[in-house]
């Protein structure tokens, strides 16, 4: 059987990228997709990196019949588009971050309006199949990590799960201009970015409680305090976290990473690596790259973790998600090298 796949804003970038990564898969098609500003033109047309999509129109909604629905749509836009294929039993993932947060109190103090689908968010799974690979195979909604949240509690999992280190944390973390989205707005052009490094939103990003949550779900007592500085670099794709924690007690190097490679054993796109990684080592390919470094000296886990914003951070790790979601093998149609230059 192949399973027919519906994209809601397959417009924005992680909407086209997961049309992009659709392509060769062996067991799922892209059999309907939306886009609000491009409605009734061909997507090989709008969009000629996809021109191997030279019949499929983009719709303003999704009439064909579908298998499962991926939303691609801003968040607190995005929940509303899913809450009906939800109700009629459809599987559905959210790559928006409409359903991530648990409660719905926290989602409106870090976006700003109440929650628009409250009764959902009992039902939805957070999208990390290295944490939850067996809920989301059995859930029909999956709320898809962030870019940020992704890189991050990858490189800090395995030790947070262990009590390896204490209750504060820090990321410290780079994300290259696709990461803004399409439809962003001014501020993002090559004359503001070019040769320029700058934080945002420091200590008030939205990934901050999903972070927070995610790490806190993996041991009993109180979420982990985290301080996350977000940076902007000049570079189209890629997230570059560097995540540090003070240690609880001694651990040697081979100990690390020992730890961290038992955790991810059955992980097929988490890797431990042994030199610090870097983004173009995923750009393109749905891994998530992770180096744990001890600093004795100062009795501190360094731990740094890359990926692909718009693969293993977005479109890829929906695909990944959506494979387990319909009983396919988890790698189905992901088995791609990085691109290199």
């Amino acid at each position: 059987m192949t399973y027919r796949v519906g994209i809601i804003n397959v417009t924005g970038f992680a909407g086209m990228e997961a049309a992009r990564l659709l392509w060769n898969h062996p067991n799922a098609h892209l059999a309907a997709a939306t886009g609000r500003s491009l409605a009734g033109k061909k997507l090989g047309e709008a969009f000629p990196h996809l021109a191997v999509y030279r019949d499929l129109v983009i719709g303003e909604s999704i009439e064909e019949e579908v298998d499962i629905v991926m939303s691609a749509l801003p968040t607190a836009e995005s929940a509303e588009a899913c809450e009906p294929w939800v109700k009629q039993g459809v599987p559905v993932i959210d790559i928006a971050a409409d359903f991530r947060l648990r409660d719905p109190a926290a989602f409106e103090e870090w976006f700003g309006r109440p929650h628009p689908a409250p009764a959902l968010l009992d039902q939805a799974v957070y999208g990390l199949p290295e944490l939850n690979r067996d809920r989301i195979k059995k859930t029909k909604l999956v709320a898809n990590p962030g870019c940020y949240p992704a890189t991050s509690v990858l490189a800090l999992a395995p030790a947070i799960a262990d009590g390896l280190v204490e209750d504060t944390v820090i990321v410290d973390a780079k994300s290259g201009i696709s990461g803004a989205g399409r439809g962003s707005g001014g501020g993002f052009s090559y004359a503001d970015v070019n040769e320029d490094v700058s934080a945002y939103k420091i200590a008030a990003h939205n990934h901050q409680p999903e972070i927070a949550q995610e790490l806190g779900a993996l041991r009993e007592g109180p979420q982990p305090r985290v301080t996350f500085v977000p940076h902007l670099v000049p570079m189209t794709r890629g997230i570059h976290a560097t995540c540090y924690a003070p240690l609880r007690r001694d651990v040697s190097r081979d100990e690390i990473f020992a730890l961290y490679r038992e955790f991810y054993g059955d992980a097929p796109f988490t890797a431990v690596v042994d030199a610090p990684p870097h983004t173009k080592h995923t750009a393109g390919n749905n891994m998530c790259l992770v180096h744990p470094v001890i600093d004795a000296r100062n009795g501190m886990l360094v731990a740094t973790g890359v990926l692909d914003n718009l693969v293993k951070g977005a479109a890829g790790q929906a695909i990944e998600n959506m494979n387990l979601m319909l009983g396919l093998p988890q790698d189905d149609g992901l088995n791609l090298p990085a691109v290199f230059p």
